[in-house]
């Protein structure tokens, strides 16, 4: 079986488990929708418990989730990277089966959208407590809305409805009005990741900026342009000198990794495409290149930290392809992108039902199924793929 072939079959296999799965299951971070620790108050109100909670459960090899109490259910966010996935089906072949999945995805995002502020928004379906900040069950995020209200200007591109459009740049009014700022430098400033918290992520900025940039393109604000423009000179500012960026500033947000590094490529790749703005195009190539040559090993293997293998996540892999067809670079790496997927698919998709394992460590491998993050960002980077380079392939197979 040729490469083609096996990523094919391998994006047919989780396809079809997605659909049995209704794109509805259990999330890395939802270990506080345990009925079992909101029963008891004097865990449940313990930031150091919450905590230790959420770390358990998400470093765990074992699903114990039914066992405590957790259910499967939507996340705002996979259902929107499910969106994306199906409106650059539907642009390839406009079947009304991907235009039916569109609308039902559309519906569920407006059910989710988070109330109460000035534009659409959304967060994340279960609690969540990091080091940063604690986030109670659908808190808006910058990340979140990014990526949602992106596949939403999706949706409009393939039905040009009028309303998805202003849904989107409803969106751009939340990132404005509601997220915090840092303090504004001649170089610009960034956003705050949520309206409750003040920390400064470089890649969660840039996604709110090349969202910015893209209804700019359709709308012509000049808000838009120069808020996208302050925003990525910024975050610019912040790369270091060998083409890193680190995860935020705060002390403990200094790690480098693979798929944020490639967010950011992939944002200011969007933001010149959107704004015809290319001053800083330098600052995507000095960041690919330490991107192509820190995160992917001779054997396909891909890292999640600079300085180390493990663990090997499902992440890495899938957001390779979608930041090299971003920066329209797939053939160029043709090789080595295919190389990762197949060694992806042969080391962490289960043969029988093919969703896609969350992590290998060192000495275990976490096989829970996760939609969010492994089968939704699978689903997209695998489709992306194909399409990119096998679209009568896939037409062929009836998956387009």
């Amino acid at each position: 079986m040729n490469k083609i072939q096996t990523i094919s079959n391998a994006y047919h296999l989780l396809a079809n488990y997605c659909e049995q799965e209704d794109y509805c299951g259990y999330d890395p971070y939802d270990g506080l929708n345990s009925r079992f620790f909101q029963k008891i108050p004097f865990i449940r109100n313990s930031r150091f418990i919450r905590l230790i909670w959420i770390q358990f459960f998400k470093r765990s090899p074992i699903n114990l989730r039914r066992l405590i109490g957790i259910q499967k259910e939507y996340n705002p966010k996979a259902i929107g990277l499910f969106l994306s996935a199906y409106c650059a089906l539907y642009k390839q072949n406009p079947k009304p089966d991907h235009l039916n999945k569109i609308k039902h995805f559309l519906s569920l995002l407006d059910s989710m959208e988070s109330k109460g502020y000035s534009g659409s928004c959304w967060g994340y379906n279960f609690d969540w407590e990091s080091r940063a900040f604690f986030q109670p069950k659908f808190t808006p995020t910058i990340v979140a809305t990014s990526f949602i209200a992106e596949a939403i200007m999706d949706a409009y591109e393939v039905t040009q409805d009028e309303n998805l459009l202003s849904k989107a740049r409803s969106a751009c009014d939340f990132i404005l009005k509601d997220l915090n700022r840092s303090e504004e430098t001649p170089l610009g400033f960034a956003f705050s990741y949520s309206p409750l918290d003040q920390s400064i992520v470089y890649n969660a900025s840039l996604l709110g900026a090349r969202l910015f940039a893209r209804v700019y393109a359709q709308t012509r604000e000049p808000l838009l342009f120069e808020t996208a423009q302050k925003v990525v000179r910024y975050c610019c500012d912040a790369q270091q000198g060998n083409g890193a960026w680190a995860y935020g500033t705060l002390p403990f947000h200094q790690w480098i990794d693979s798929f944020h590094t490639g967010y950011n490529l992939e944002c200011l790749a969007d933001y010149a495409k959107y704004t015809g703005d290319h001053q800083f195009n330098s600052h995507m190539e000095k960041g690919f290149d330490y991107y192509i040559q820190t995160f992917f090993m001779e054997d396909g293997t891909p890292k999640y930290y600079s300085h180390k293998v493990f663990p090997i996540d499902i992440h890495a892999p899938a957001q390779l392809v979608i930041t090299l067809i971003k920066l329209n670079r797939v053939e160029l790496y043709r090789e080595l992108v295919e190389k990762v997927l197949c060694k992806t698919i042969e080391t962490m998709q289960d043969k029988k039902s093919g969703y896609f394992h969350y992590q290998i460590n060192r000495w275990f491998k976490s096989k829970i199924p996760y939609m969010r993050w492994s089968q939704a960002w699978m689903f997209v980077s695998l489709g992306q793929y194909l399409l990119h380079t096998q679209p009568q392939q896939l037409q062929h197979e009836n998956l387009v």
